[in-house]
């Protein structure tokens, strides 16, 4: 490893100055520097997915990016994407991951989260080759990947149904789901 030098970073909305080797790769830093233990070690070759953030937006693996190409990036972990610009997204994805019964152990999910909040930000509507190419080489040793893929095309559908720039479902239509009237 290289000297240390000061590195400032912006995660979760929040500037950070860490003193660390340039070369350090970001899933330490936040793991070890700045105590967001929510992204996983998986690997360490950015091969299982466990470690991705998103860094402006996209979903990126931590675990192989060396701090230094991330100063005064904007760096989303789990711990802070329900208060990001992403947070209906990830509410969305929440709730849908909830009544999937996505998570087995749970170890994978952080990166699994974070990879369907960029691909929803990014593609409102995802095909399963969207989805696939989102996921590819992402790890769940449980075999949760047919439950991912249905979350992800329910949480679209849970976006779809909300008034724009809010959490809230837009009303039905349909008289037959109505509540009743009384006379």
């Amino acid at each position: 490893m290289t000297a240390p030098v000061a590195i400032t970073l912006r995660v979760n909305a929040t500037s950070h100055t860490v003193t660390v080797a340039p070369d350090m790769p970001l899933l330490w830093v936040l793991r070890e520097v700045l105590q967001l233990p929510g992204t996983r070690f998986g690997c360490g070759a950015a091969l299982c997915g466990s470690c991705t953030v998103l860094l402006n937006g996209m979903a990126t693996r931590s675990c192989v990016l060396p701090v230094s190409q991330v100063n005064e990036q904007d760096i989303i972990t789990i711990e802070g994407v329900l208060a990001s610009p992403a947070a209906s997204v990830a509410r969305a994805v929440q709730q849908a991951w909830s009544e999937g019964n996505v998570a087995q152990c749970g170890y994978c999910q952080s990166g699994q989260v974070l990879t369907a909040v960029a691909l929803l930000r990014g593609t409102s509507v995802p095909n399963d080759n969207d989805i696939d190419r989102a996921f590819d080489g992402m790890l769940c040793r449980c075999g949760t990947a047919p439950r991912v893929r249905a979350a992800v095309h329910r949480a679209a559908r849970l976006l779809s149904e909300r008034v724009p720039g809010t959490d809230t479902a837009i009303p039905s239509a349909n008289p037959s789901t109505s509540p009743p009237t009384t006379p």
